[in-house]
């Protein structure tokens, strides 16, 4: 077992978001970035098979997907989504974020 206490990783950084690697696995992995207000996680994707999910831990802001799809998220919600699916965060410009990523599996 292994016991991951996020309270170590609540650090912001105004000029960039913070990466955090939680978890590595061949099964999957897990990451926690913190994006400080109006911070954006850029939209990307990823040419490899698998799923990814994205929880918001605290704070509000946006997931965001293709064609600037964006859908309003805070704290409690999921996305679920393909790897290989256009997917980002953006933080509300009035609210710090904080988000945990699982990728299975990592590529």
């Amino acid at each position: 077992m292994k016991l991951i206490h996020l309270s170590e990783s609540n650090e912001f950084d105004e000029k960039k978001f913070k990466r955090f690697l939680l978890h590595d696995s061949p099964y999957f992995r897990i990451l926690n970035f913190n994006l400080a207000a109006g911070q954006l996680f850029p939209v990307h994707n990823h040419p490899a098979d698998g799923q990814l999910s994205i929880h918001v831990l605290d704070g509000k802001g946006f997931f965001l997907g293709a064609d600037d799809a964006e859908m309003a998220a805070e704290a409690g919600d999921v996305l679920v989504c393909d790897i290989s699916e256009k997917h980002g965060v953006r933080a509300a410009e009035e609210s710090n974020m904080r988000i945990l990523v699982t990728i299975a599996p990592p590529f």
